[in-house]
């Protein structure tokens, strides 16, 4: 959140007559706290219950997907979702509740199942202006905004979280709060995953063939439950799908 206010953009929108806001499926102390720590530049309003988020669905501005299963946060015993956490959107009004822009994240296996990229701030504040002065009919959902890179292919993004669990159970990378043990960075993972691939290559080019098979299919019963319950956790919402009511 904050390339709005890094990149400008707070300041345009502010300028404009504007405000911005941020919302988190946290309790409001915590989305305080990241406000502060994070430095974002604008205010961070807490919706555990989702209120918020089911007031902009009743009047059709905005529908969010949420997911309600967040183990992959187990190591974050501070984290507080109570009705689960919902995926990134960008909602942009005017004060007669028309809409200048809305976008919202659909949770695939194509963007990290949710975790992926956000529209960037200047190709929103551009999407925005035009209908600024006498537009009178609301924006369309943007089901194909400018994004800053791609995401990791999930076979990729799973590859990465089982290498943070040292190959045994896959380990998420949520962010840290003060006083946490941080997590590895995701692009270290690659050099787990490079030594993990060398290792049994050099296994099956020295040792007998049949053991080291029995070895790889062990190893591959002992991650498999781990990757079952990371699909579980991770959600992939089909184009058909519309976000489950609460």
């Amino acid at each position: 959140m904050r390339s709005y206010a890094d990149s400008g953009v707070v300041d345009a929108i502010r300028e404009a007559g504007g405000e911005v806001f941020g919302l988190t499926s946290e309790p409001q102390s915590l989305a305080t706290e990241a406000e502060e720590t994070w430095e974002i530049g604008f205010r961070c309003v807490g919706d555990p219950h989702h209120e918020i988020r089911g007031a902009c669905r009743a009047r059709g501005f905005l529908d969010l997907f949420a997911n309600e299963d967040y183990g992959h946060l187990r190591l974050r015993l501070w984290a507080a979702h109570p009705k689960g956490y919902f995926q990134p959107g960008v909602l942009a009004l005017t004060n007669e509740r028309r809409v200048l822009y809305r976008w919202r994240l659909r949770p695939t296996r194509k963007n990290m199942s949710g975790a992926g990229q956000r529209p960037t701030p200047g190709y929103v504040w551009a999407q925005m202006q035009p209908r600024l002065p006498n537009g009178t009919e609301d924006a369309a959902l943007d089901e194909s905004p400018e994004f800053a890179k791609r995401d990791r292919w999930w076979p990729y993004n799973v590859a990465i979280m089982l290498a943070h669990g040292w190959f045994v159970r896959p380990r998420a990378f949520p962010l840290a709060r003060t006083g946490d043990k941080p997590s590895a960075k995701p692009r270290r993972m690659k050099w787990r995953i490079a030594v993990f691939v060398g290792a049994w290559i050099a296994a099956f080019a020295l040792l007998p063939t049949g053991w080291v098979a029995l070895s790889l299919a062990a190893w591959g019963a002992l991650a498999f439950p781990g990757v079952v319950e990371l699909h579980r956790q991770f959600q992939n919402a089909p184009k058909n799908r519309e976000p489950d009511p609460d």
